[in-house]
């Protein structure tokens, strides 16, 4: 990682702030995000930056703790705040992917058996038919091993990107995924179900019948969130 000083992309409105703060406490207030995840968007008035808290638990993320990077992860103004070690995940999708403003990297509960066994990740439901095609798995071992299965430099996250793809999703041998979208409010919307899907899926799979997943006809994307994310919302934050 460089060292060398850059500039920062410019001010960045108060409301879009609180969405990526809101966006943080929904996932943990919904099992998504641990103590360790952690969610990013692009700046929005310089693409070669991106907001993301300094080293803290999502559940307690506030306006305060937002910091901004740029694409290689490093901290426009560090002062005395610690990082995440896994922010490269994020400079690099957003390098890779000029339509992705929004990532979300989690160690979401189920994502871990599927992500180890071979068994695909496929959408069960209409809410969930982003993930109508399989969703990739990438292994540390193809970009080198640096802090056991942590993403803690560019060659990793750009490996990561890669393996990523086009797609929404991407699971991470043995350890969670990312998730990517266009806004903040469907990054959300895409680590949750993902989850919710999996876990629907771990269940059918019980029943030992066949099963009948989304097909790219039936494929669709919410159209509008606005509900879905007042809900989150008021629950995650009181609001």
């Amino acid at each position: 990682m460089a060292n060398t000083p850059t500039f920062s992309g410019g001010p960045v409105d108060a409301g879009l702030i609180e969405d990526l703060v809101a966006a943080s406490r929904i996932l943990a207030h919904y099992g998504v995000l641990d103590a360790w995840g952690h969610v990013s968007i692009r700046h929005p008035a310089n693409p070669e930056r991106y907001l993301l808290s300094r080293a803290r638990a999502p559940a307690l993320v506030s306006a305060e703790d937002i910091m901004e990077f740029d694409l290689d992860s490093n901290p426009i103004d560090q002062r005395d705040r610690r990082v995440f070690l896994e922010r490269f995940i994020h400079g690099q999708a957003y390098r890779a992917r000029p339509d992705v403003n929004a990532v979300v990297h989690s160690h979401s509960p189920t994502m871990i058996p599927f992500s180890v066994t071979g068994e695909p990740l496929k959408a069960l439901s209409h809410i969930a038919s982003f993930l109508v095609k399989e969703v990739p798995v990438w292994e540390v071992r193809d970009a080198g091993i640096t802090q056991g299965l942590l993403v803690t430099s560019n060659v990793q996250g750009r490996s990561l990107a890669e393996k990523l793809g086009d797609g929404p999703v991407a699971l991470m041998r043995g350890h969670g995924n990312v998730v990517v979208a266009p806004d903040i409010k469907r990054v959300v919307h895409r680590a949750l179900y993902t989850e919710v899907n999996a876990q629907q899926l771990v269940t059918a799979l019980s029943f030992k019948r066949p099963i009948t997943f989304i097909s790219p006809d039936e494929a669709q994307d919410p159209k509008r969130l606005d509900d879905s994310w007042e809900v989150w919302k008021v629950e995650a934050m009181g609001e």
